[in-house]
């Protein structure tokens, strides 16, 4: 026998060894099998599961198929054959079955099927957080109802059967009960606890608040109890997202949560003016909601429909005297506005009058005696009669918006007895009618504030007008003159708003979005970078993105110890041995620590460029004879470029920066290094601690004094290739001027961070806002 075979054949006897399986003996268990009698249909979507369940090993009948995994289901069942036709050659078409099992043993590993195992231990201690778990697709477990039967397909034409040899190895164990967590495929959810429709309220209900798909699944503990599993994903602060998991042990748990989601899903989408409830993680990482930072759960949900329902109608009744109030208002704003055209059209006619009886003497005479009479005090009733006005049309117009102080009292909203509870509907009612009055106070509001605008104006133009006419003789001869006199004081129109106080202006400044702005604001930066820093400049800042920053804010804090610098020291030099960048001092570096051929394209966002990265060794002059002192003078200098080049910078725009901490206080002494991107901050520090976390917001306004981490900053640009922008990093070196920010926001949340292993991690975020003033805004 060739020595190859023989090998082979010692580690298939190995194996099989293994597994516990003789081939000469096949156990009764492998050789029963009694037809399933499953019937498949293009209904599911194989890799789509809504059921876990543990199941017992025995109770899972074993089939093996001549197929591929991805294949039609109805193909590999029925191609499909009981695994005892693939142990014996006992038939001409068992025999090529058996050289099939014989290879798929010779190509399987046992470290394989240890992995299995070890995630099946881990799974019967604890469900993952997301339920689906790293060696999910391989159990392609299926259920038949005709026969109350579990069974596994293994489909030959695969490459890994890791799960299939471990089910096997565990049934032919003579344990009385070995159960493995899998999902169930081809099986829908059981109605248990939600009916198929309100499996499809729950996705379209949490998709409102969250934006984000849930994924649902009917999770059956080892003693058959069900649970209903939710995990998805929700904004917990501006566009950072958390996971989260809702798990419901009851009927009575399941619709509750049901009624809470339906509940706020009709406040929000048939009052959405009034009700955005927000999301937020509690510390078991279940999803919570809250309306004016307090937290919405079923148990308090009839008393916030009712103190709602209170508040609402409350507001409703006192808005009628507030609409009255306010017509009153209007409407006396528009008699003073109808008296003070009148008194223009009398400037304007007064005006006319003067050109037309100044061509002759006794013209003169007429106009003086007419207009010499009329007092500076002069009634509408005057001004009416002196310029041909009817007096009755003028009354009869206006009559209407006289206000009769006798009226009788307003008619509010009467309200039913006040109710022990109160319904959803009886909520959306009541906010939609106070809506539609709150909408009618605000365009009387915005009505006054145009005619006090207008009123304004008018009186600006009758002063000129009147200023005008004392003067008339020193001005040209034209009517056309006059209105360009009287008009030249008036106030542009307002934006339409709820403002009574007219002149109000409200700066209104650009928001900036990370995702949608940071392509054209890093190209703007890196452009002034470049041409303002000088090279020593860019490369102490490129030092402060590197792992020397802990040494190097200990040197700028002056906290550094003599140990301190010692094993910093030692470290750089062992890791610049490790990438062979240590020199002999006194030796003559002719690439300057830059060993990458320069000629070489390198991408970066899909552009080429032929640029050589920056050497953090070379920068700060390493040797392996480089001492103590020295290092920490390289450092030292690699401060005083830093703190220059700060000084140089003023962003373009105004952004707000992050940074995370263990810390409840930055120190504003420290090299701070933030993140436009939150999401980034509070990842790095979820992987790097075990602490809650403090999350640091600092609005910079536009220049303000700050170096953001440019292509420039990570390349130098000696053939001038270098791409503009900001692609390789999103971080900001700002320095906090302490005396002039201002705490204006302080929040907490959760964040919930999924492990590799399934499990997850909660943290709490404390979030403390700043704003930051500067001289040149």
């Amino acid at each position: 026998m060739p020595k190859k075979t023989q090998k082979q054949n010692d580690e298939i006897k190995e194996k099989l060894e293994y597994l516990g399986l003789d081939l000469n003996k096949i156990p009764q268990s492998l050789k029963k099998f009694e037809p399933l009698k499953f019937k498949p249909t293009t209904v599911y979507e194989e890799s789509k599961h809504k059921q876990y369940r543990f199941i017992d090993v025995k109770e899972i009948e074993i089939i093996l198929s001549p197929t591929n995994r991805l294949d039609e289901l109805k193909d590999k069942y029925s191609k499909a054959s009981p695994i005892y036709s693939y142990l014996i050659p006992d038939k001409k078409e068992n025999i090529i079955r058996h050289t099939t099992f014989l290879n798929m043993l010779k190509n399987i590993r046992i470290e394989d099927i240890e992995k299995v195992e070890e995630e099946q231990k881990a799974l019967s201690k604890n469900i993952p957080f997301k339920v689906k778990y790293p060696g999910n697709y391989l159990w392609q477990i299926y259920y038949s109802e005709n026969t109350n039967k579990y069974f596994m397909i293994v489909p030959t034409d695969d490459s890994d059967y890791s799960a299939f040899f471990y089910l096997l190895k565990k049934k032919l164990e003579k344990r009385r009960i070995t159960k493995v967590f899998v999902p169930i495929s081809h099986v829908d959810y059981s109605n248990n606890y939600f009916k198929k429709s309100q499996f499809e309220d729950l996705e379209n209900y949490l998709w409102a608040f969250t934006k984000d798909w849930p994924k649902i699944y009917e999770v059956y503990t080892k003693k058959e109890e069900l649970n209903i599993h939710i995990v998805g994903e929700t904004n917990v602060f501006e566009n950072v997202k958390s996971a989260y998991k809702i798990v419901l042990s009851s009927k009575e748990e399941a619709e509750e949560f049901y009624k809470l989601l339906k509940a706020l899903f009709m406040l929000q989408t048939e009052v959405p003016h009034y009700y955005n409830f927000e999301t937020n993680i509690d510390r078991h990482g279940r999803i919570v909601f809250l309306y004016d930072n307090k937290k919405i759960e079923y148990k308090n949900l009839t008393d916030f429909i009712k103190s709602q329902y209170l508040e609402t109608e409350q507001m409703h009744n006192s808005a009628d005297g507030d609409i009255k109030e306010l017509e009153e208002k209007l409407e006396n704003l528009r008699v003073i506005a109808s008296s003070l055209e009148i008194e223009y059209l009398a400037k304007e006619k007064q005006i006319s009058t003067f050109l037309e009886c100044k061509k002759s003497f006794f013209g003169k005479m007429k106009y003086f005696f007419k207009y010499s009479k009329k007092s500076k005090g002069s009634g509408i009733k005057d001004l009416l009669q002196e310029n041909d006005i009817d007096e009755e049309e003028f009354e009869k117009k206006f009559e209407n918006r006289q206000i009769n102080e006798d009226d009788e009292e307003i008619i509010v909203r009467k309200r039913v007895k006040e109710k022990e509870n109160y319904t959803i509907e009886e909520l959306i009612d009541v906010a939609n009618e106070y809506y539609i009055k709150e909408t009618q106070m605000r365009n009387l509001l915005m009505d006054i504030n145009a005619i006090k605008l207008r009123n304004k104006n008018m009186e600006k133009k009758i002063e000129n007008a009147s200023a005008y006419i004392a003067e008339i003789d020193s001005h040209k001869k034209s009517i056309f003159e006059f209105w360009k006199y009287s008009n030249k004081d008036e106030i542009a129109n307002l934006p339409e708003g709820e403002m009574e106080e007219i002149n109000v202006k409200k700066k209104i400044s650009k928001v900036f979005d990370y995702k949608e702005d940071l392509e054209e604001f890093g190209i703007a930066m890196d452009s002034i970078q470049r041409k303002a820093l000088t090279k020593e400049e860019l490369d102490s800042v490129f030092i402060a993105s590197t792992n020397v920053l802990d040494i190097l804010n200990k040197v700028k804090t002056n906290t550094v110890m003599p140990k301190d610098m010692e094993n910093a020291l030692k470290a750089i030099k062992q890791e610049a041995k490790e990438e062979e960048r240590l020199i002999e001092s006194g030796e003559f570096d002719i690439f300057a620590g830059k060993l990458d051929d320069s000629t070489k394209i390198k991408m970066i966002a899909n552009k080429k460029h032929r640029e050589l990265p920056k050497d953090k060794y070379s920068i700060l002059e390493l040797t392996k004879n480089s001492k103590q002192l020295g290092y920490k003078l390289s450092l030292e200098r690699v401060i005083n470029n830093i703190n220059t080049a700060v000084k140089k910078i003023r962003i373009t725009e105004a952004i707000p920066v992050y940074k995370a901490s263990t810390e409840e206080n930055l120190n504003e002494n420290m090299v701070n290094i933030f993140d436009m991107n939150p999401e980034k901050e509070l990842m790095q520090a979820l992987d790097n601690n075990n602490s809650d976390i403090y999350l640091f917001k600092y609005n910079l306004t536009r220049n303000e004094n700050a170096i953001l981490f440019t292509n420039i900053i990570f390349y130098d640009n000696k053939n001038k290739t270098l791409p503009l922008g900001m692609n390789l990093s999103s971080s900001v070196l700002f320095e906090i001027p302490i005396d002039k920010v201002t705490e204006i926001n302080n929040k907490t949340f959760r964040i919930v961070k999924i492990e590799d292993d399934g499990e997850s991690i909660i943290k709490n975020v404390t979030m403390i806002e700043y704003n930051v003033e500067n001289d040149y805004e």
